[in-house]
This record gives C-alpha cells, sequence and structure tokens, in this order.
C-alpha cells in the first residue's frame, strides 16, 4: 500500500509540473490557438472529474472516511475536499449511480461525455431506477453526443415522463415546494432579489419579462439592466385584468401530445416554449382554462389551421365569479381575479366548457386538485370539499 501512495504522490507531482507548463503555454496563445486550447483544457477537466468520481465511489464502498472521524461520505468531501453540502451530494449521487452505466462511465473516463452530460443522465437513473437507465443508455448517449446540456436535459426529463409520470410530478411538486422568494434590503439603499422557481413559474416570469426588454433607440442599458427594469414594468403594470379573473394574463406556451392531456402511458412530458419539461398533471390543470391551438397533422396547409375552444368566454368567467364568489375550496376566501376556472370533469376526457362543469380554484388549491391528486367534492352550500389523496393518485 505504500508503494502505491509513493506512485500517486511521484505521478500527481508530475501531473502538477505538467499542467503549469500547459498553463504558462496557454497564456501566450492566440487566435484559433487559444480556442482549441480553451475547448482542451474542458476536456481535460471532464475527465480529472471523472477519475474523481470512480474513485469516490470506491471509495465510499470502502467506508475509508470512517478512519478520519467523519460519519458519512458527504461530510468527508465537506470537510476534506472544501465543498459544499450540494456539491457533496451531487458528486456522491453520481459516484452511486455511474456503477451501474458502465457505458455512460467509460465514454465519461475517455473524455467523449462531459460532465454536464453525465450529471443529467446519473439524476435520471436516480429517478427512475437503473434497469430502464441501461435499455435506454446507448440511445441517450448518442444523443448526447450531438446536444448542449440544456437541450439534453429536455430529453432525459422526457424519457423520465415516459418511464414513470408519476415519479416526474412528485419530483415537481417537490421542486414546486422549494420555491421562495428574498427581498433583502443592503447598507446602500439597493435591495437585493434572491429565489427559486419551477419550471412553469420561471417560464411565465421569462416570458412576461422578456416581452418587455428589448432595447429601444439609443438604449445604452446592459441586457442586465433591461431584464430588472424590465421586472419592475410588469409588477407595476400588471395588465388589463379585472376584479373577476377574465382579462388577458401572461402568455406561456405548453407543446403537449393528445396522449399527455389524457394522462396515457408512456406519454411525453409537456414542452415549456424556451426550454425545459412539466409533467402531464402540471399540463391538465393549465389547459383547463387556456386556448388550445390543435395541430392536425393531416396536411401541410391544415396542419397551420388552429382553433382555441378551450379557453374559458369572459362571459362565462364573469358568471362563474358572480356564482362562486371567488375559490370554491372549503375555507378558501381568495377572490375571483386570484383564480382559475377548472373542469370538474377535464375537457381532454369529454368534459364540457360550460357552467355546470366548472368551478373557480384559487391557483394553490387548483395544483392541490391535479398535480397532489387531492378530490374535490361540491357542498350544498356551493363549496366544494377536499379529501386528502390516496397514495399516487391523479385527477381526471
Amino acid at each position: 500500500m505504500a508503494a502505491i501512495g509513493e506512485r500517486l504522490e511521484s505521478a500527481r507531482a508530475t501531473a502538477v509540473s505538467a499542467i503549469k507548463d500547459y498553463a504558462a503555454i496557454m497564456r501566450r496563445a492566440e487566435g484559433p490557438a487559444l480556442g482549441d486550447a480553451l475547448i482542451q483544457t474542458r476536456a481535460m477537466k471532464d475527465q480529472l472529474e471523472a477519475i474523481f468520481l470512480e474513485g469516490l465511489g470506491r471509495f465510499d464502498r470502502s467506508g475509508e472516511y470512517k478512519a478520519d472521524g467523519a460519519l458519512d461520505p458527504i461530510g468527508w468531501l465537506r470537510s476534506k475536499c472544501k465543498v459544499s453540502g450540494g456539491e457533496a451530494a451531487e458528486r456522491l449521487g453520481m459516484a452511486r449511480q455511474l456503477d451501474s452505466l458502465p457505458k455512460t462511465q467509460q465514454a465519461f473516463a475517455s473524455g467523449e461525455l462531459g460532465y454536464a452530460h453525465v450529471a443529467v443522465l446519473a439524476r435520471a437513473a436516480q429517478h427512475v431506477g437503473p434497469a430502464a437507465m441501461q435499455r435506454a443508455e446507448a440511445t441517450l448517449l448518442t444523443m448526447a453526443e450531438r446536444m448542449d446540456p440544456g437541450q439534453f436535459t429536455g430529453v432525459v426529463r422526457n424519457f423520465e415522463h415516459q418511464v414513470d409520470a408519476q415519479a416526474v410530478l412528485d419530483e415537481a411538486n417537490r421542486a414546486h415546494r422549494r420555491r421562495f422568494l428574498h427581498l433583502v434590503e443592503r447598507g446602500d439603499g439597493m435591495v437585493k432579489l434572491d429565489g427559486l422557481l419551477d419550471a412553469e413559474a420561471g417560464a411565465i416570469v421569462r416570458s412576461s419579462v422578456n416581452a418587455r426588454m428589448l432595447p429601444g433607440k439609443g438604449d445604452d442599458r446592459t441586457p442586465e439592466q433591461r431584464r430588472a427594469d424590465a421586472l419592475v414594468e410588469v409588477c407595476r403594470r400588471p395588465g388589463a385584468g379585472s376584479s373577476d379573473g377574465s382579462g388577458p394574463r401572461a402568455h406561456l406556451i405548453i407543446r403537449a401530445t393528445v396522449g399527455t392531456l389524457l394522462g396515457a402511458a408512456n406519454a411525453p412530458a409537456g414542452e415549456l416554449d424556451g426550454g425545459g419539461t412539466v409533467p402531464a398533471e402540471n399540463v391538465l390543470r393549465i389547459a383547463c382554462d387556456a386556448a388550445l391551438t390543435r395541430i392536425t397533422g393531416k396536411g401541410e396547409l391544415e396542419g397551420e389551421i388552429s382553433r382555441a375552444s378551450r379557453t374559458i368566454p369572459p362571459t362565462t368567467r364573469r358568471a362563474l365569479a358572480e356564482r362562486d364568489h371567488g375559490c370554491v375550496a372549503e375555507q378558501c376566501h381568495r377572490p375571483p381575479a386570484w383564480t382559475d376556472a377548472h373542469h370538474l370533469k377535464h375537457w381532454a376526457h369529454g368534459g364540457p366548457t360550460t357552467m355546470s362543469n366548472l368551478v373557480l380554484l384559487c391557483r394553490p388549491h387548483h395544483r392541490m386538485v391535479h398535480e397532489e391528486g387531492w378530490g374535490l367534492h361540491s357542498l350544498a352550500n356551493g363549496r366544494g370539499a377536499l379529501t386528502k389523496p390516496r397514495p399516487h393518485s391523479r385527477s381526471a
């Protein structure tokens, strides 16, 4: 063992010396040579990450971290490698999943696959299990070769949804519960915004802000400054909404198949315009009170014919506000402007967009009925009783 340690130290010293020489030469590189050097440097970094994760996996299995008094590998990584708890957990999770993904591990070690792509595959393996990942591993690796990490994340999330839509929905619900927004007043009079949004909320904010941040003539603001000004503008002028909620709202585009709307097995997730995916139940909730554009696929021109027949008409919306006076959930008092029109029987399953099949639900309760599987039963007083979900229940 001492001999191995000595050889490792010798190899490390040689590598450190080589890195110093490489850095000195790279500082003198210009033009195309510098670009090539950046590409190769990134690839070298990924190969070092592969070496680290392979070693971490063996270190984890050996339990050697206990010899240093650590209770678990994460604590050892935080103390000895000076990384955050989140980073330690991510690397440990990747190391554990790579044991069951030999093709991914090989591509990572050879430099064919970068760290970001491997992180996406490892998280997917953790969500759907190694068996499902192994069946799709070769296909996913082929896709990874021609996609950047952002594009690849969408593909893998869609794969996860097709394998286990309920698990994807559970994860989306956990993400939704982690949302927050901090407004912190600094000593210099500025206010710092810090927050976290789920995919749907992020897409809504991005769509609203981007629509207002185009530069004007002679505009010398940076993109970051335009984005900040646009957010303030959105808050200052929320739009032409009304007290009964019948006015226009932020424009959020989601692409979904008929199978997704019907909750069919192996159906893909909904695709957010601009990137990202949402589970089928997210799509169903949003589609309760949204415009539908149907692409028939029966011909090049016919595919351009669309209709928006699922939007709640303003007259119906006003009648709902008059009838329900806001969210119908028992003991909820949110006003109509804070509600969506919910189909008791979803239109994707044949439910009509008529008063008898519609009730108003505030957005939190609407989400509970769809994504979290709560039941909604009408009461004699016009209110709705919510019943706790059974395990893995799904709303119609």
